[in-house]
């Protein structure tokens, strides 16, 4: 791919000298700092005089500090970084009129496309990277406790499924700029879907569920209809992708959660009395097999929106 490191080399300089990554940067760098100051501070008193219990330093990503954690913010507002990185990749070329240059020179059709989606990947990459960092040795200063390889290795994960999912949105992205001559049109697209899956996949997963198996007042239930209630809420919200990201980061950083569905359980004493004997956290290799799943269907996901916009790229005629 001839040319594929020239623009990959000046989409990153354009993103680096960009305002709009400057001020995106730090608004998301605030915002987690706050929050995990938020959740340090409250671990930091609610640990005074007490033993410390394992997977202290995980805490910080996954309790809530101001409302919203480390992990359910990058949940929701993850989405905008590929949103802003990408709404423009591709018809901002055109308008200006550099597209047409771009192809007349000895640069292949393809380095187009995937230095630019590289470039921004790597900036991706390199925020979430960089803020973690940052936040990890925040932790240490406010709780005083020294991860652990299992905890290093848990944060690890959850960088590349994060890179994976922002990832997802820049193709969507990349994808509309490519559909969309306008950039004002390709950016009302890119956050009017990603506001759909946020509000009103929910809403739709509860509607169906509710004809399948409708279930007026749980107290009051057959269990049986309860469950199955749960069960088509769940699988129909799992066509979000923000459904997906925070089960699978959920339990990962999170090893005191079993699975990755949502327990509805119906015990009665001596249930209760046995289910309390199995309250240790999941190892490692036991997390990831539950949220395998998840993030194999985050990583194709992602691999397809890319391709589906490769081959329209490569398709589309550039001067007309």
């Amino acid at each position: 791919m001839h040319g594929l490191f020239a623009i990959y080399r000046k989409e990153l300089s354009d993103h680096f000298t960009s305002f709009r990554f400057v001020i995106l940067f730090a608004l998301i760098a605030m915002v987690s700092f706050i929050t995990t100051y938020m959740a340090g501070i409250s671990l930091r008193e609610n640990l005074e005089g007490v033993a410390k219990p394992t997977f202290v330093f995980l805490m910080l990503f996954n309790i809530a500090g101001a409302k919203v954690s480390m992990v359910d913010f990058v949940a929701l507002f993850g989405p905008l970084i590929g949103v802003v990185l990408g709404f423009d990749a591709i018809n901002r070329e055109r308008a200006h009129g550099t597209l047409v240059k771009l192809v007349s020179q000895p640069i292949y059709r393809d380095a187009v496309i995937n230095g630019k989606f590289l470039a921004s990947a790597t900036t991706i990459a390199i925020m979430l990277v960089s803020t973690v960092l940052v936040i990890a040795g925040f932790g240490l200063t406010l709780v005083g406790v020294v991860p652990g390889w299992e905890e290093v290795v848990r944060l690890a994960l959850y960088l590349v499924i994060s890179i994976f999912y922002i990832s997802f949105w820049l193709g969507i992205s990349i994808l509309f700029s490519i559909l969309f001559r306008s950039v004002a049109t390709s950016a009302l697209a890119s956050v009017a879907l990603w506001l759909f899956l946020f509000l009103f996949v929910s809403v739709g997963a509860s509607a169906i569920a509710n004809a399948v198996a409708p279930v007026e007042n749980k107290e009051s239930a057959d269990p049986e209809q309860v469950v199955m209630n749960a069960r088509v809420q769940e699988s129909v919200s799992l066509i979000s992708p923000m459904v997906l990201y925070s089960k699978a980061t959920g339990t990962l950083i999170d090893p005191m959660r079993k699975s990755s569905k949502s327990m509805i359980l119906v015990a009665g004493p001596f249930e209760q009395i046995s289910m309390s004997r199995f309250q240790n956290p999941l190892s490692l290799g036991q997390s990831i097999l539950v949220v395998y799943p998840h993030m194999v269907a985050l990583v194709a996901i992602s691999l397809i929106c890319f391709a589906v916009s490769y081959l329209v790229f490569m398709t589309q005629e550039i001067r007309t």
